[in-house]
């Protein structure tokens, strides 16, 4: 029972953190627009955007799963 309480507390955890830098990578591309930057470059801002996110959240995951204590 503990490892099922466990999985779903990380589970939460990991989708409460993933709308937290989707909200804070959605915001820094409209200040990167707000800077000047054209649609010429939306794309590329976009892919590395998604790549940062990405690899924040993978850091989130083998953290919680490596620290989170049992319950």
């Amino acid at each position: 029972m503990d490892i099922l309480l466990r999985t779903i507390a990380i589970i939460i955890e990991v989708g409460i953190l993933a709308s937290i830098i989707a909200v804070l990578i959605a915001g820094v591309r409209l200040i990167a627009f707000d800077l000047g930057l054209g649609q010429k470059y939306n794309k590329a801002i976009v892919m590395v955007m998604v790549m940062a996110g990405t690899l924040i959240v993978v850091f989130f995951i083998a953290h919680l799963t490596s620290f989170y204590p049992s319950i």
